[in-house]
């Protein structure tokens, strides 16, 4: 019996995915990357917002298309999307066997050997859990679907911070920190099998240990592991401004082994808006915390993201949020058109904004950032900067990766030609010769071992 796999969404969607892969092989079963030659597949959808959730549903259709025309049995939807619209999946798409809620993901063996027990015998009953999310096992076993040197690392799960425009609190639940234990014991089996970049993820890592030891502790947390483990990159996402204390902001200052790399999403800067989308903080606590991060740390790279378009968003609040990027030069940022989303406090907001505005707003900004991203590039000509090499592509020649500045499939890449071939993995120094877009060009040192 062979099981393949489809994962959808964000990287927190992904570790699920590698737990229920673990699952599912260690019940005896042959993972295949193959969905054409699967008897089941089972998909783990996103549904944060409506294109995630088109994505989901169009790749329901697509495995459903193998069900008619080749070998394949079953199908499984799992994740946010199936949390989300539960039975409704069942009822609208007649090709699905099985639908299990986020919080069922250890049920996914039992998931599997009910449709094909219920495929041996004819019966059209179809299976279906949605057990408690907030009383889920946090973490596990899994086995990695992302390259050997690098791995994310779950630290929590769910949230609190009910911003008006997200569902993610109705689909994941409260937030929950799992034990120091638990996550220094997992960087340890990460480091075991290779791992050199461990990305610390959450919906918001900055709150963790609140509701298990009553502060926050992802200063200490971070101690733990660098004292447990010789992971040379560890990476910070999802940090939220209201969060960062001066304990987190020395501990990456002088911990040399977490990157001077902060994804601090801030949605806007108006306060009307920030006080709208139920943000916490206001205008000026973000402009202390970001002129904090780069006074404390010299030379952090600070990532954020924007929503634009949001109910009652006016153009003198999108015209305030540009001048602040432009006055701010983020190095990184990323800009969403706001999706109304059923279920969350906005949703029924007066004020909605037409769709074409969202979208010029978002181009507006985005050519902003571009600009910015630009300007950032050219000063790094004639740089010496260490890459983690990822691959090397042989039709154009080159070897690529990533920089401390660079996060995994969010930022740019750097391209570098090298005398000799570097193993996927292996750190590089690398001289910046030229700039294409988000992406940087260069050549390897000679001495480039590190």
């Amino acid at each position: 019996m062979k099981v393949g796999f489809v994962s959808l969404g964000c990287s927190k969607n992904q570790l699920d995915t590698e737990v229920m892969l673990h699952e599912v092989a260690e019940a005896g079963y042959e993972i295949t990357p193959d969905e054409t030659e699967a008897d089941v597949v089972i998909i783990n959808t996103c549904g944060f917002i409506e294109s995630a959730k088109k994505e989901a549903i169009d790749n329901i259709l697509d495995i459903a298309w193998l069900k008619k025309h080749r070998d394949l049995k079953a199908i499984i939807v799992t994740g946010c999307l199936a949390e989300r619209y539960r039975e409704s999946i069942l009822d609208e798409f007649p090709e699905v066997d099985a639908v299990l809620g986020v919080g069922s993901i250890h049920n996914i063996v039992e998931a599997v050997e009910a449709v094909t027990v219920k495929k041996k015998k004819g019966s059209k009953r179809k299976y279906s859990s949605f057990e408690d999310k907030e009383c889920v096992r946090l973490g596990g076993d899994r086995i990695l679907t992302t390259p050997e040197y690098m791995a994310y690392l779950k630290i929590a799960e769910g949230c609190d911070n009910r911003c008006a425009y997200c569902a993610i609190p109705s689909i994941r639940g409260r937030f929950r920190s799992r034990t120091m234990e638990d996550i220094v014991a997992e960087a340890k089996q990460m480091e075991a099998l290779g791992v050199k970049e461990l990305c610390i993820i959450a919906q918001d890592i900055t709150r963790y240990g609140l509701d298990l030891y009553g502060e926050y502790k992802l200063a200490e947390l971070l101690r733990r592991i660098t004292d447990a483990t010789s992971i040379p990159w560890i990476r910070l996402l999802y940090c939220y401004p209201d969060k960062i204390t001066d304990e987190l902001v020395a501990e990456i200052r002088d911990n040399p082994r977490i990157l001077k790399y902060i994804d601090l999403p801030i949605q806007h800067i108006s306060d009307r808006m920030l006080k709208a989308m139920n943000r916490h903080g206001d205008q000026r606590m973000i402009r202390e915390v970001i002129a904090k991060l780069r006074r404390e740390i010299p030379g952090i790279v600070i990532r954020t993201t924007f929503i634009v378009g949001f109910p009652g968003e006016t153009e003198a609040d999108f015209e305030e949020l540009c001048e602040f990027v432009k006055e701010t030069k983020f190095d990184r940022a990323g800009v969403f058109t706001y999706s109304r989303e059923e279920g969350t406090a906005a949703y029924d907001m007066p004020d909605q904004i037409d769709e074409q505005v969202k979208q010029d707003r978002m181009d507006l900004l985005m050519r902003e950032q571009l600009e910015i991203n630009e300007a950032n590039n050219r000063a790094m000509i004639d740089k010496i900067i260490t890459v983690i090499c990822e691959d090397y592509d042989p039709v154009s020649e080159t070897h690529f990766g990533r920089s401390a500045a660079d996060a995994p499939e969010i930022d740019g890449k750097i391209y570098f030609r090298s005398d000799t071939r570097i193993a996927p993995g292996s750190f590089v120094r690398v001289r910046i010769r030229e700039v294409v877009d988000y992406d940087l060009i260069g050549r390897a040192l000679t001495d480039n071992n590190i």
